[in-house]
């Protein structure tokens, strides 16, 4: 490659890599902008073994520049490219579609409707995130009821009931109200006793299969004409607990033909043995299924709309015989489509996480391989982050996607400017330094130089990551400290200036003291990652955000070790959050 070839390779590479860098909000990635350069520049091609080796370097200074200048660069080499960053900066946000029929209701009323059969995985944050944005846009009124009517199969665990309103707060908004429906149960029963009075329910004591066979071939149950005073008698033995599970259930009396096998004359009671796990609830065997509890529920607290998942369309048609009974109106339906997310091996699913947990595969539903909120909050995520990316998915029928990257990007705005950088290095090799400063003093953040630098000491070694160890005499730049060239196993400090990067692509790389360097044990989505610190990182409180310069964003956790009977140092622990 001669000398006009390689600079074309250098401009077109740190263009690909400021637009890149821009655009995701984070450091440029060689493998990133090889296709699109390569694609781009068909002269390059031929010289496909030798482009990455002038790539890497260029990347590596492109990423070393605040985003401010990193902006002024490519503004320099390619304004059309940075107008088009700046069009896709000013583009309106895809946002939730307004409410039907808003105008017609003098106050929006919405409801979070969760199972507290357990803390919340990153799928249940949609529902909050979503009508928490409406709340704010309406200026509405939101309702925060536990569902927690199913003793026996979604069966409620203490816990959940503060970690949920806990992850509501975080996600940054505040119920209106909170009610829990097994603090309800009277109010469903003088429902029930109101729909019998209507005739719009009966007492049933088939079996599960032979109804199952009545209603699938449209025949009706022999218990449907009843005369209303057994049925009020049956269910008052229901309700005092007199019949065991199984043994006779209400159900509400519909169209035994309709087209729709599952709304004929579906459950509104049944009888759980199960004592519930709230003292409060624990003498109730009568219990209302969801349809009947949540329906009777939306109409009291004067619910407007509801936003609920496609596969629940029944749920709306079920309540409505029941609202046509009561000559109720019903709310306005959002249905929207499930959400999907990739980037865990753990499945989204409450059951499962805690399963795990209980087998000990997971510590806890803060562990960070763990798809759920209180992971991602302890990981240092912003609960702001997460709604934002939620609500861009909208509210389509359709099954959609939620990119961790998107969150990482909206986080990285809200955290990056106040994020001190530090330096960590993962398995660490050590290299006896020749010559220099005692003492390096890069800035505790680039963008904002009136914070200072930040002293780390050299004291005769350094730690380097081993992909950073250049080739016998070829050289490095050891951020905040200077050049230095491997020679004889160990850097010698050469005193060049920074023009060894900017104009012959020394590479620059982060290091830490090989004495006085501080332990650390990094959480990450794929396990435990171990390095050392520099010394600075002791001085941080639990809660402190810092970026690991080239490694990414953590949260400072704690520290764990050193005890006084024991060689153990004191160990660093942060949480992983993005690159």
């Amino acid at each position: 490659m001669d000398d006009d070839l390689r600079e074309r390779v250098e401009r077109a590479a740190e263009t690909s890599a400021l637009y890149n860098a821009l655009k995701h909000d984070s450091d440029a990635q060689v493998g990133a902008i090889m296709g699109p350069l390569m694609g781009e520049n068909p002269e390059f091609r031929e010289h496909g073994s030798e482009v990455p080796g002038v790539v890497a370097p260029v990347v590596e200074r492109v990423n070393d520049l605040p985003a401010a200048e990193r902006r002024e660069r490519l503004a320099e080499l390619d304004p059309d490219a940075l107008a088009e960053l700046e069009a896709e900066d000013e583009a309106d946000e895809r946002e939730l579609p307004d409410l039907p029929n808003a105008g017609d209701y003098g106050e929006i009323r919405m409801r979070l409707a969760p199972n507290p059969n357990g803390p919340w995985h990153l799928g249940n944050a949609r529902m909050p995130a979503v009508i928490g944005t409406y709340k704010d846009r309406y200026g509405g009124w939101m309702l925060c009821r536990f569902d927690d009517t199913d003793p026996e199969t979604k069966r409620p665990d203490l816990d959940a009931y503060d970690a949920i309103l806990d992850a509501i707060d975080y996600l940054g908004f505040e119920p209106d109200g909170v009610i829990r429906a097994s603090d309800r149960l009277e109010t469903y029963y003088d429902h029930a006793r109101e729909l019998v009075e209507l005739g719009g329910a009966y007492t049933c004591s088939c079996a599960a299969e032979a109804f199952s066979a009545l209603k699938n071939a449209g025949e009706p149950c022999p218990h449907r004409g009843k005369d209303p005073e057994t049925v009020r008698s049956e269910f008052e033995a229901m309700v005092d607990g007199e019949y065991r599970a199984g043994e006779m259930v209400l159900r509400v009396k519909t169209d035994i033909e309709h087209r729709n096998p599952a709304l004929r004359d579906w459950v509104a009671f049944r009888i759980v043995d199960t004592p519930h796990p709230r003292p409060e609830a624990a003498d109730y065997r009568c219990w209302p299924m969801l349809d009947f509890q949540s329906g009777i529920d939306d109409h009291l607290t004067g619910i407007t709309h509801i936003v609920r998942g496609i596969d629940l369309q029944d749920s709306a048609k079920r309540q409505r015989f029941v609202y046509d009974y009561f000559d109720w109106e019903y709310p306005e339906v959002i249905h929207w489509g499930k959400i999907q997310i990739d980037a865990y091996d753990v499945k989204m699913s409450t059951s499962t996480i805690k399963e795990l947990i209980e087998r000990g595969e997971l510590d806890g539903w803060d562990d960070p391989r763990a798809p759920t909120l209180a992971s991602v909050r302890r990981r240092g995520i912003r609960g702001r982050a997460v709604v934002d990316a939620l609500v861009e998915l909208g509210t389509s029928t359709s099954d959609v996607d939620l990119a961790m990257s998107s969150i990482y990007a909206r986080n990285r705005e809200l955290i990056d400017d106040e994020a001190d950088r530090r330096f960590l290095v993962r398995g660490g090799v050590e290299k006896p330094v020749v010559g220099g400063p005692e003492t390096a003093e890069p800035p505790i953040h680039p963008d904002h130089p009136d914070r200072g630098t930040r002293r780390v000491p050299v004291e005769g070694a350094v730690l380097v990551e081993p992909d950073d160890v250049p080739a016998n005499g070829k050289r490095v730049w050891l951020k905040g400290f200077g050049c230095v060239r491997h020679t004889r196993d160990a850097f010698e400090f050469t005193g060049d200036d920074i023009d060894a990067v900017r104009e012959e692509g020394v590479p620059v790389v982060h290091w830490v003291p090989a004495d006085g360097s501080v332990p650390v044990t990094l959480r990450t989505m794929g396990g435990d990652v171990t390095g050392r610190a520099e010394p600075g990182i002791q001085g941080y409180e639990p809660g402190d955000v810092v970026q690991f310069e080239r490694v990414g964003f953590a949260r400072i956790d704690g520290v764990a070790g050193g005890d006084a009977d024991t060689s153990e140092e004191r160990r660093v622990v942060a949480y992983y959050a993005h690159p």
